[in-house]
């Protein structure tokens, strides 16, 4: 890959990574255990963070895709590149929608199910996508 693109892209996969980690693995298991702080108010506060992580994310996306299409990427460094795609698309699309509903709901003032399955397919997600994020990154900084 060539150099210049390929710092672009590696900047943008840590500083995505690294949101990753801080929000999902550190902030929100955190935020509940915080006192006062109650699940609709612990959703209320999760919804407005990961709709802004998840902005910043696809921002993060299109500048390292935009970097790593003009630089010549290797095909591993293609194939990571999808996969992280795959699963932020899976996250935005499929799960999130599914919490949202319930959240939704909570806030209204109702008391539905458990949301656990749909939470474990999105730390599930959020797991491999952080691998991917970090396989991503080093094969960049190899490729330069």
């Amino acid at each position: 890959m060539n150099a210049a693109p390929a710092a672009v892209a590696t900047a943008a996969v840590f500083v995505w990574l690294g949101m990753v980690l801080a929000i999902s693995f550190l902030e929100t298991p955190l935020k509940f255990r915080a006192p006062g702080v109650d699940i609709p108010i612990g959703l209320g506060i999760g919804r407005i963070v990961f709709r802004a992580l998840n902005r910043a994310e696809i921002t993060l996306a299109l500048v390292a895709l935009a970097a790593i299409a003009a630089g010549r990427p290797t095909g591993v460094v293609a194939a990571l590149a999808a996969i992280v795609i795959v699963i932020l698309a899976g996250q935005l699309i499929i799960v999130r929608p599914q919490l949202n509903q319930r959240t939704d709901r909570v806030l209204a003032g109702q008391n539905p199910p458990r949301s656990a399955t749909h939470h474990l397919y999105y730390v599930g997600l959020e797991a491999a996508k952080v691998l991917a994020l970090a396989a991503l990154g080093v094969c960049l900084l190899v490729a330069r």
